[in-house]
Formats: C-alpha cells, sequence, structure tokens
C-alpha cells in the first residue's frame, strides 16, 4: 500500500515504487493534493507524489516537471494528466485532470465572490502579499531539495547547475522571454545531454565488442 506519511527523500530513494489503484484513486488523489495547492503547488506535488505515495522517484518528478514546465498550460496540470494516461490511458489522464480542476473551480468561484466584496480592505491585500511571500519560500525549500535529483544527471551535478544559474541570470536578471531561454538554454542543454548520452553509449558498445 502506498505510504501515508512523508519519508526523507533519501530513504525514499530506497522504498519501492507504487501505483495508483484506480482511476478512483487519481481522482481523489489530485483533488486533495490541488485542495492543498495554496500559494506553492510545487512543494505540495512533489511532497504527495514523491515522498508519500510514492508514484515516483526525485529523478522522474523532475525530468516529468521539465516536460510539464515547458508545455502550454499549468504545469501542474500537465504533470496530473501525464501520470494519469501513464497508468490508465485516457480516461485516466481525464480523472487526473478533473480531480485537479473540480474542487479548485468550486473555491475560486466562492473566493472570488468574497474577494469582491473586500477588495478595497488594505487588510485583505495586505493578507495576499504575504501569502506571495511564502508561496516564493516554499518554491525555493523544494528546489533545494530537489538537488540531489541531479547527481544522477547524465550531464552531472555541476553542468546543470551551471544551466540553473544561467537561466536564473537571463530571466531574473536580464529579463529575457521565456520562449528564448527556452530555444537557447533550453536547447543547448538537450544537445549536451544527448551528446553525454551518445558518447556514454559509444563506450557500452566498445566494451561489449572487447
Amino acid at each position: 500500500m502506498p505510504a501515508t506519511a512523508p519519508i526523507p527523500p533519501e530513504a525514499a530513494d530506497q522504498q519501492p515504487l507504487h501505483r495508483p489503484l484506480s482511476k478512483t484513486d487519481l481522482f481523489v488523489s489530485f483533488t486533495w493534493l490541488a485542495l492543498q495547492g495554496f500559494g506553492g503547488v510545487l512543494a505540495v506535488v512533489q511532497r504527495e507524489l514523491v515522498e508519500k505515495k510514492r508514484w515516483m522517484t526525485r529523478e522522474q518528478f523532475v525530468e516529468d516537471w521539465a516536460v510539464a514546465q515547458i508545455m502550454p498550460g499549468p504545469n501542474v496540470v500537465n504533470l496530473s494528466m501525464m501520470i494519469g494516461g501513464r497508468y490508465f490511458g485516457l480516461r485516466g489522464a481525464l480523472a487526473a485532470l478533473a480531480g485537479m480542476l473540480t474542487a479548485p473551480l468550486v473555491l475560486v468561484l466562492l473566493l472570488a465572490a468574497l474577494y469582491g466584496s473586500v477588495a478595497d480592505s488594505v487588510i485583505p491585500q495586505n493578507a495576499l502579499r504575504g501569502m506571495g511571500a511564502v508561496a516564493a519560500g516554499l518554491v525555493a525549500a523544494t528546489g533545494i531539495k530537489l538537488i540531489g535529483a541531479l547527481n544522477k544527471n547524465a550531464m552531472g551535478m555541476v553542468v546543470c547547475i551551471g544551466l540553473a544559474a544561467l537561466t536564473f541570470v537571463a530571466i531574473a536578471l536580464l529579463r529575457w522571454p521565456l520562449l528564448w531561454v527556452l530555444l537557447g538554454i533550453g536547447g543547448s542543454a538537450c544537445l549536451w545531454a544527448y551528446r553525454v548520452l551518445s558518447d556514454a553509449d559509444a563506450d557500452r558498445q566498445k566494451k561489449g565488442e572487447a
């Protein structure tokens, strides 16, 4: 049965992987995940899918999140559909999507109606600014937690950190458009990883022939 409590990332890597029990399990799991995603959904997704449910390893999460990040649409919604489709095909993808959207849609509509009546008040505005700071902290903490997954990356930890630093500079400091960052830095990273993997495969073939 899936774990019910989070475990440290290092220990999680040693645990066996599980899978969703059914499409209903997908719907309920992603509904619960969506309801926890106030301000920092990345932190919640990583904790639920990797540390609690053990549906994927840290490395798999980083890889799938990267794909979900560059696809059009909300990244966590893309990730939910990828996971649902992986285990139960189109119906699984739709079940995960419904779980991600149904309850939050109802809550957002209710909150929008409530906020409309207090939007000019100073207290709600300051509360939202505080939530923004917490959200930034959650994202930063999750990023630090996932750094360990780069140890198994084909490009190596140093190159990965260098690419992350370049991306930060390009977006946060130089304010480059996201499309150019993806095409430039992202494309270069793909080409470098392809070269590393090709060289490693060639070395294995040479050793096999020897």
